[in-house]
């Protein structure tokens, strides 16, 4: 079944714009193109309040079309953790109108492609299709919206496969137990704390009754967004839209209550051994700003930071660390700045050879240090500015980046605006705005040190 977990909140707007680039754009015209919009969509709203999303794109008669829901893990209740994404399964089940498995076979025997995702923020469906197959396939995607029929035939053996889900993908990888454990420690609070995947006896527990309250109460039009990229024009499917998901009547509209994040005062260590572990590994994630948590003006800082001191081969802690100091075998950063909540900036590395953890771990704290004391360069701002417009521009290349970029901003609570002036936002970062941020940020007292370490005597 064409189902997948994403990680912990929205995908930060630079992942879904990076792609490889074999040559960059010189820095005036990428800022000059960046200017117009990254996407320039269409858009408009059905008379049920589903918002409509369209990304033109004529290379190819082929259309990506996404239904977003804004419902994702942190949006379930006390014991619930993990429906959000067992119902994500069970939407491939039957309906009133189709049998179990119809909706599949009926995408591929057209030729098109299709999957599922589910986050803390929001859950997404879509297919990859001919633009002649289109109509076909907005009308499936709207009959399961209000029309799901699931039974324990179908969600006896769906929950084993979500357990086997946990254990391939977390139980038996001991990274993956450490970031659980890392977020646990990490957010006090907010829900971010539990796996999107949910905890075992959570999965164990959920009956067909909560399931299909949940689906309920968030699958409704006027909690969802559409989103269709490539070769259509927004009065194409405008009609196709109203004939299809305009007929669905709304329903009550559901507050995102979530638990607010207390300030937080003290440093954690996790610390994780297990036998399985060849490669010791060290963590350090700070509890950051996004656009919606904390210090906006902080957030587009703290990207171009995060791109000067990670972004690849030629990055400040890659060519320290790795090249210069020979005290990694890897190190690297990652900003999450899309969250609906708080997020979180995160260091990485791996010893290499006889190094400890202790002098590593030194070793990464002398570089946030230096940035705290010294900032950065300009020339290493132009350079990461440069990369990072260059790969907005370039994401317009790509069927589904813009519907992705687009989707996943607005089912986490952002706007259009947010993701089209992205590229001139980070344009305007300044070497001190990146220094001020870094020295608002990095407190180690807002944050989680983690070690993955071998068992001892393994």
């Amino acid at each position: 079944m064409p189902v997948n977990v994403t990680p912990r909140g929205p995908m930060p707007l630079l992942s879904l714009f990076r792609r490889s680039i074999a040559s960059l754009l010189i820095f005036p015209f990428v800022v000059s193109a960046a200017a117009a919009g990254v996407f320039n969509p269409d858009t408009f709203t059905l008379k049920n309040g589903m918002r409509v999303v369209v990304v033109e794109n004529h290379r190819v008669p082929v259309v990506t079309h996404m239904v977003w829901y804004t419902v994702g893990a942190a949006d379930e209740g006390p014991g619930e953790s993990g429906i959000a994404h067992f119902l994500e399964h069970l939407m491939f089940k039957g309906t009133m109108k189709r049998g179990p498995g119809e909706f599949s076979a009926i995408v591929a025997r057209n030729g098109g492609q299709e999957n599922a995702f589910t986050s803390s923020d929001y859950t997404a469906y879509f297919q990859t299709i001919a633009v002649d197959r289109l109509e076909l396939v907005m009308e499936m995607e709207a009959d399961r919206m209000t029309n799901l029929v699931i039974t324990d035939k179908e969600v006896e053996p769906e929950r084993m496969v979500v357990l086997e889900e946990r254990r391939s993908r977390v139980d038996n990888n001991p990274g993956a137990v450490l970031g659980e454990h890392i977020n646990g420690a990490l957010y006090m609070n907010h829900p971010y704390r539990n796996p999107v995947i949910g905890w075992e006896h959570d999965i164990r527990g959920l009956d067909i009754k909560r399931i299909l309250a949940f689906y309920k109460r968030w699958y409704a039009p006027n909690n969802a967004i559409l989103v269709v990229a490539g070769d259509i024009t927004a009065a194409k499917l405008k009609p196709l839209a109203e004939k299809y998901y305009g007929a669905i009547p709304a329903q009550p509209p559901v507050v995102r209550n979530r638990a607010q994040e207390p300030p937080q005062k003290a440093a954690r260590r996790v610390v994780l051994r297990d036998k399985r572990v060849r490669q010791p590994s060290w963590r350090r994630t700070f509890i950051a700003p996004t656009l919606q948590w904390g210090d906006k003006a902080d957030v587009y800082p703290l990207e171009v930071l995060s791109d000067i001191l990670g972004g690849g081969a030629s990055s400040r802690l890659y060519r320290r660390l790795v090249v210069e100091g020979k005290k990694a075998v890897s190190a690297g950063a990652y900003y999450s700045s899309d969250d609906r909540g708080p997020g979180r900036f995160v260091f990485r590395a791996s010893p290499r050879g006889a190094v400890t953890m202790a002098e590593l771990e030194k070793a990464v704290e002398a570089e946030i240090a230096d940035v705290v004391r010294n900032g950065v360069t300009a020339d290493e701002v132009r350079r990461a500015q440069q990369r990072m417009t260059a790969e907005a521009v370039y994401a317009r290349d790509s069927l589904r980046a813009g519907a992705r970029a687009l989707g996943s901003a607005l089912a986490a609570g952002m706007t259009i605006e947010d993701v089209e002036a992205w590229p001139d936002r980070i344009a305007r970062v300044t070497p001190a705005q990146i220094q001020a941020a870094a020295k608002a940020l990095f407190d180690t007292n807002r944050s989680v040190t983690g070690l993955l370490l071998p068992a001892k005597g393994s």
